[in-house]
């Protein structure tokens, strides 16, 4: 038991714990709630606790409009997003900067899960990459934002630019507007930006870090994981982009013209992995459409990155063992490299936790909000938001119960934490030493 709360995994999640409970105590605060007509005097403690879980596991599904906050409170759920959009780099800064004199080996593999070879191993130069970088995009985010909310007549333009800078590009997903950026579905060149941004923050620190290496002329050629990365996102966004371009051209994207069309396709198409910006009521899209965006929204982004979702590589390993048979040394090859059976078990172990977390999510808000007439669409395509961290939804968030808004509370923090946490729980290495008989099981 000591030696389990010693963990880089204990210690993950006692941080963002702290971090959403101090969250949820500011949100509480008379400053920090504005309101309108209409609407309660104060926030209650559970729509606190709620903002604060998805603002901290930059999520973006709300019980109450953000708009509702005062200044200060928009302020404090933009500091949430920040140090949740950061996640396991803000907690690894964090325990950086503990006194103590040497930094445990542990915590030196869990900051350089963040990399990979050939890219970057030195973990102070990692964290401060990761700061600079993430920085500097959502320094020239928001001076975009800023004049192009300017140039359409925006109160505030700088302000809406900063805050929205940094909610798209860690994939948070909230916005000072109440609905969303429904009222510029006509601005292609907005939603490009944000589109860039959301891209950009989905894409993974590994990927940025290789690409900046290789544009100052450090390396010659990309590794093999940028690559894979930036393939399968483009052929994700692409094929995403086209099907809802098909479905919905003559619904949702009907009455726009071409550029305009293209550009919500394009949108729709990346928003799920892992924004939950929406510039088309997500309510109002065909069937199929809300099926494709729930598979976006499951896969979410790249390893490494602030998107969530159970991340791009390991569907495509899955994909892997689906569609190829592993070779005598249990390796599948492809593109003319091997899958070790580690990566291959990984990955495989991560995708069923994952797919049984959600699950079981599911279940139990059915059986929460089953009664009070909630179809079982509505749940799967809000469950799969919460623990893709993504933000969409069908209008269904601010209906529910208050044990219904606890499920949410609970995938939410699962999908953000406890599968990252998973990843550094260890099992006893003195069980490897026992070598048991082979167990016979009829498969399929």
């Amino acid at each position: 038991m000591k030696r389990a709360f010693k963990s880089d995994a204990a210690y993950l999640l006692s941080f963002f714990l702290i971090v959403i409970f101090v969250g949820t105590f500011l949100l509480m605060l008379p400053a920090a709630w504005a309101g309108r007509p209409g609407r309660p005097v104060s926030l209650s403690p559970i729509d606190a606790l709620f903002t604060s879980t998805s603002a901290v596991c930059v999520t973006g599904l709300t019980t109450v409009d953000t708009a509702d906050y005062s200044r200060f409170g928009q302020l404090v759920i933009l500091g949430l997003i920040q140090v949740g959009g950061l996640g396991i780099v803000s907690f690894t800064s964090f325990m950086l900067i503990l006194p103590g004199g040497r930094l445990p080996f542990r915590r030196l593999r869990t900051i350089r899960s963040f990399s990979i070879q050939g890219v970057e191993n030195d973990p102070f130069r990692i964290l401060r990459s990761i700061v600079v970088s993430t920085f500097l995009v959502e320094v020239l985010g928001a001076v975009a934002l800023a004049a192009q909310f300017a140039r359409l007549g925006q109160a505030d333009p700088i302000y809406l630019g900063i805050f929205h800078a940094i909610s798209a590009f860690c994939n948070a997903g909230f916005s000072v507007f109440p609905d969303s950026l429904e009222r510029f579905k006509g601005e292609p060149v907005l939603l490009g930006t944000f589109s860039v941004l959301i891209a950009t923050g989905g894409i993974g620190f590994i990927v940025l870090q290789d690409i900046a290496r290789r544009i100052r002329g450090k390396k010659r050629i990309l590794s093999y994981h940028s690559k894979l990365m930036l393939s399968i996102t483009a052929i994700l966004i692409l094929a995403g982009a086209g099907a809802f371009w098909i479905l919905e051209k003559d619904h949702a994207f009907a009455g726009m013209s071409g550029p305009v069309r293209a550009m919500n396709a394009l949108f729709q198409s990346v928003t799920p992995r892992t924004a939950g910006f929406n510039a088309v009521h997500q309510a109002g899209l065909r069937q199929p459409s809300k099926f494709i965006t729930i598979l976006l929204m499951f896969i979410g982004g790249a390893p490494g990155s602030i998107a969530g979702g159970v991340k791009i590589a390991t569907a495509y390993v899955v994909l892997l063992v689906m569609l190829k048979r592993a070779n005598e040394r249990g390796e599948i090859n492809s593109f003319r490299r091997r899958l070790t059976p580690e990566t291959i078990n990984s990955a495989v172990i991560y995708f069923i936790k994952a797919a049984f977390l959600l699950i079981f999510a599911a279940g139990i808000l059915s059986v929460v909000e089953a009664p009070r007439g909630v179809d079982f669409g509505h749940i799967a395509f809000e469950v799969t938001s919460a623990f893709g961290t993504v933000g969409l939804s069908l209008d269904f968030t601010a209906g529910l119960s208050t044990a219904g808004k606890l499920v949410i509370i609970g995938t939410m923090f699962t999908g953000r934490v406890g599968l990252l946490a998973f990843l550094f729980l260890g099992g006893s290495t003195r069980a490897g030493n026992f070598v048991y008989p082979e167990a016979e099981i009829l498969i399929g």
